[in-house]
Parts: C-alpha cells; structure tokens; sequence
C-alpha cells in the first residue's frame, strides 16, 4: 500500500508546482505589460504642396478722381448762389452769379469804342488809295501819302485794339457767371450772396470733388516690393497678366466692398520718411459708398505660387528666442523637431517658406504629451485639407 501512495503524492506535487509556475509566468506578463505602456497617439496632417494665389493686404486712403476748387476770375459783389449744397452738378452749371453790372458798362464802352473806329477806317482807306494814284502821277509829294497812309495804318491798329478791347471785356462779362468746371458733389458755400468776391482769393468759393470712380492710394515698403520682384524673377511666384491689376477694398467696419478695383501705376519715386511707394487704384463708386478720406484696406494680388506650403496654425510653436518650431513624425514613427520660416498667415494657416517638403507629417494635435526621439502613434487628421484660393498677408507674419 505504501509503494503505491508514494507515485501519488509525486503526481500531485508536480501539478501544484506547475500550477505555481504558471500564476508566477503570468503576474510577470502582467507587470511587464503595466511597465511598458503603448506609444501615445498624436493626430497629424501630411503636408502638401498647394497652388494658391498670394495677396496683400495694405492700409489706404481714398482720394477723389477730379477735384476742383472754384474761385472768382473777377472782383465784385456776389449777387446770387445758385446750388444747393453737397448736391450733385454738372459741368458748366451756374453756382454763382456776380453782379454783372460794371463789366456790363465796360462790355458796352469798348463795343461803342470800335464802333467809332471801325467808323472812320472807311474814309482813310478811300484817301490812301486816291493819294496813291497821285503819287503815281506826281500831283500830291510823298510826305503827303506818307502821313494818309500812315494815319490808315493807325486806324486800322486802333480797331484792332477796341477788337481786342471789346473780347476782353466779353470775358470778364462772362466771368461774372462763375460755373462748374467738372460734374461732381459739390461741399459748403464758403462764401454768402452780398460778400465781396475777389479775383483769384486763396480761400475758394467751394469745392467739387469727382468721386465715381475713386482712387485708392495705398504704401507699400521697399522692402516688400524687392522681396516680391526676387520671388517673381526667380519663378517661385508667377504672374498673370490682366487678372493681376484686379484690386479689392476692405471698408473701416470690415465688410468687403463688392466691386473690385484696378491697379491703375505704382510710383516710380521713393517717400524718404518712409521707405515706401504709393500704389493707386481706381474703383467705380457708384453709390457714393465710398467717400474721399476714407481709410480702407486694399487688397493686392502678387501672383501665383505653384508650390506652396501650408500646415495649421496650432502646429506651431515658439522657443525661447522667437523661432518657429514644429513636431514631425518620421517614417520609423519617431518625433522629430524641425525649424521652419514662416512666410504669412492665410486663414488660420500658415504659408511655411522654408523647412517642411511635400510628405512630412507634422503633428497638430498631441504635441504636448511627446518630446522629440519619442515614438508615437500618429493618427492622420481628418479634417478638410484641400487646397485654398488665396492667401492674404496678415500683420500677424511679419514679424517673421
């Protein structure tokens, strides 16, 4: 009986020590499996190249596209006004009348005065002639037909002075009716009906501004305009011909003005206190919606860019220095930190001129759970990327 309970106890002790075995293989599975936590997952974006057309956004000012100070060409008493103000007028619309009275008497002196020249013009040309036929035939000496002639001569210079006499005081007449040079809105009488206007005063009897269309006058730094002719010259930028000069406006409340302009010359010289050059604009106006000294923003376009890079926003981050900063996933899975340029914003994007090439996987959300040299899970982003129209510049790139 002995013999045989000792093969039983053996068995025994063997499925306990597996048993034990297996309880220890499995709490190190399980401990193992608590020290070594899964790689975090970070949600990334590929970067792309991307066609976008570039724009500039610059502060401006409207000015009117004619603009006329009206002032007397004659003195005298101003006897009526004939607009109302801020009213619209045409060219040649009597705005003012003075009191004609004094050129009209001048007008009359000068019309009698060559009247009587003309009168006694006649009678000295009958008498040169006949003392010339005289002189033929010896009868009158020549200091006779020299003074007949002679005094023919003179009539003939006094009439053609009282001629001239007589337009000069048909203009002055006229300048009496002082009228509108240019069709436009006309501002504030600056003077009333009994003052005394003044040939040629400093201070005009009102203004007429033409303001359909409008210019745009807007500066733009040398810096900016050397910076766009390398990118033009070297190719990165491509321009395109007559959709090139299309201009938008910006109105002060924000609102985007809906006719677009067009990019009339860029000045050929440099303001010194400033470093820039004016670009003017013309825009139709056909509400008057836009007025002279208005401040707008114009919108400009630079050209095309075939190529360009555009990742969000908040992937990007700042050392300490002012750098701008990016995590990438490399193909092992691996964090890498990568300096960038960055070039302006678009959107809430940045347009990446130097650091990133297509393929790169920069991380976007997640960044602040890894470090560079760690491995991570990256998760493509599911959030629209297709490629945007226009890219504006924004005073938020360029400190960059």
């Amino acid at each position: 009986m002995k013999s045989c309970a000792e093969p039983v106890r053996y068995t025994r002790f063997c499925i306990l020590t597996i048993a034990v075995f297996t309880l220890l293989i499995g709490a190190c599975d399980r401990q193992q499996a608590q020290t070594s936590p899964p790689p975090p997952e970070v949600v990334t974006v590929e970067v792309k190249e991307q066609q976008i057309e570039l724009t500039t956004e610059l502060p401006g000012r409207t000015s009117p596209h004619l603009i006329a100070e009206v002032r007397p060409q004659v003195s005298g008493i101003i006897k009526k006004r004939h607009f109302k103000e801020g009213s619209f007028v045409k060219e040649g619309r009597l705005l003012y009348q003075i009191d004609p009275a004094p050129f009209q008497a001048a007008y009359d002196s000068a019309v009698a005065s060559l009247a009587r020249a003309q009168a006694n013009l006649p009678a000295l040309k009958s008498r040169a002639e006949r003392y010339r036929e005289l002189l033929a035939g010896g009868a009158v000496s020549q200091q006779d037909f020299d003074d007949v002639d002679s005094a023919f001569h003179q009539a003939q210079a006094e009439v053609a002075y009282w001629e001239a006499a007589v337009e000069s005081a048909r203009i002055s007449l006229g300048y009496t009716r002082v009228t509108a040079p240019i069709s436009g809105r006309i501002g504030k009488s600056n003077m009333t009906e009994g003052a005394l206007a003044t040939a040629n005063q400093p201070v005009p009897l009102a203004t007429i501004q033409q303001f359909d269309p409008i210019y745009v006058d807007v500066p733009q730094s040398t810096t900016d305009l050397l910076r766009l002719k390398h990118r033009i010259e070297s190719g990165s930028l491509t321009v395109e011909g007559e959709s090139q000069k299309k201009v938008g406006l910006i109105l002060e409340n924000g609102s985007k003005y809906p006719l677009d302009g067009t990019l009339e010359f860029r000045d050929v010289t440099v303001d010194p206190t400033t470093g820039t050059v004016t670009l003017r604009a013309v825009f139709p106006n056909p509400g008057d919606v836009l007025l002279p000294g208005m401040f707008v923003r114009a919108v400009v376009r630079e050209g095309i860019d075939k190529q360009a890079i555009l990742i969000p926003q908040n992937a990007v981050s700042r050392d300490p220095k002012g750098n701008a900063l990016v995590l990438v996933v490399d193909g092992e899975g691996f964090v890498r930190q990568r300096q960038i340029d960055i070039d302006r914003a678009m959107g809430n994007k940045w347009i990446v001129a130097s650091g990133l090439s297509a393929g790169d996987r920069v991380i976007v959300e997640g960044a602040l759970k890894v470090r560079p040299g760690m491995q991570v899970k990256a998760i493509p982003s599911g959030g629209d990327e297709h490629p945007v129209a226009q890219a504006a510049d924004s005073p938020a790139a360029a400190s960059n």
